[in-house]
């Protein structure tokens, strides 16, 4: 983390700064140390809104502010977006709830028993109770919605196609691995991170995303039709012998399966128990690195697939055949 009293933003700076979940354009007017009588304590930032009255000024700490840069205009406008299309789903359930005749007061009476009844054992009663309390629970956990760049989902809606109804592969290893996309990135931030505090975050983010991968991508990330290609391709790189020496599947797979995982993060984080203030510092690092593979997508994604053989695609159906032999050919 930053040093104790490390300052990053100076007076009169163009800032954004987060509010909730939204990043506004902002201008510092004033700092001062949160502790006066401790000269290495901590700064904190008086900030104007641009666009609202004075009366919205407030002191922020430094984990609110993040640097005046292209790449956070565009993450503010997409938050923007995001939140948008989320309130108007909002008031299109709402309304939609209050067009059904009835719904209110059946939903009501409904309400009113849950809160007036005793779960009680083996009752149907009792178990529909738990059951929704449960689910309450893991819904008012912080949700994490990953910014997801347009061409990366149609990226992953071809992908879908390809490998589940053309039976086509991925090439691997791949030409781009994980690793090496997360290190071109890494590279890249490098020199937009404004103190050791933003670098020690981006470093955790890395490491996180490459752990999330490695355990998730056999149980989580793979289709079924992949599985086959996946054990041969893990013997190979057991054996560690020629180009899969020293490697693993963070060095064999590539842009696609990790686009994947960026799609399925929100559900994987859910099952944390991270507070909200890293929950949305989370979400802003993971939707900046799917922002970024997006403006890239030409040079890390597969332009191909490949055709599998017939041999490879009785495997993936049960058929024996001979163990750990995938012949495929390039499309």
């Amino acid at each position: 983390m930053a040093p104790a009293g490390h300052l990053n933003y100076q007076r009169d700076e163009r800032v954004f700064c987060f509010h909730h979940e939204i990043l506004y354009e902002a201008k510092i007017i004033d700092l001062r140390h949160i502790d006066e009588d401790d000269r290495k304590s901590p700064f904190e930032y008086l900030v104007h809104y641009k666009g609202w009255k004075n009366t919205w000024d407030d002191w922020v700490p430094q984990d609110r502010l993040r640097k005046f840069t292209e790449d956070n205009r565009e993450l503010a406008a997409t938050l923007r977006r995001e939140a948008e299309a989320a309130f108007r789903q909002r008031s299109g359930q709402k309304s939609v709830s209050k067009r059904r005749g009835g719904s209110e007061r059946s939903s009501g009476r409904g309400s009113e028993e849950r809160q007036s009844s005793v779960p009680v054992r083996g009752t149907k009663r009792g178990r529909d109770n738990e059951i929704e309390k449960q689910e309450d629970q893991f819904h008012s956990r912080p949700s994490v919605r990953i910014i997801m760049p347009d061409n990366l989902k149609s990226l992953l809606v071809d992908d879908w196609e390809n490998v589940t109804k053309n039976q086509q592969v991925v090439a691997l290893p791949a030409k781009h691995s994980v690793n090496a996309i997360l290190e071109a990135y890494t590279q890249e931030e490098k020199s937009k991170r404004a103190s050791p505090g933003d670098m020690d975050v981006l470093e955790e983010v890395i490491m996180g995303i490459k752990e999330y991968f490695d355990k998730s991508l056999d149980k989580i990330l793979l289709y079924k039709f992949e599985r086959e290609q996946y054990h041969t391709l893990r013997k190979k790189w057991e054996v560690g012998s020629g180009e899969f020496a020293h490697k693993g599947q963070l060095d064999i797979y590539g842009a696609e399966h990790l686009t994947r995982l960026f799609a399925t993060m929100p559900e994987l984080i859910a099952q944390t128990n991270m507070d909200q203030q890293s929950t949305n510092r989370l979400r802003e690092e993971l939707s900046k690195v799917a922002m970024w593979l997006g403006r890239n997508a030409d040079k890390y994604f597969a332009t191909r697939y490949m055709t599998a053989s017939n041999e490879y695609v009785e495997k993936t159906r049960g058929v024996a055949g001979t163990p750990g032999t995938v012949t495929t050919r390039l499309v």
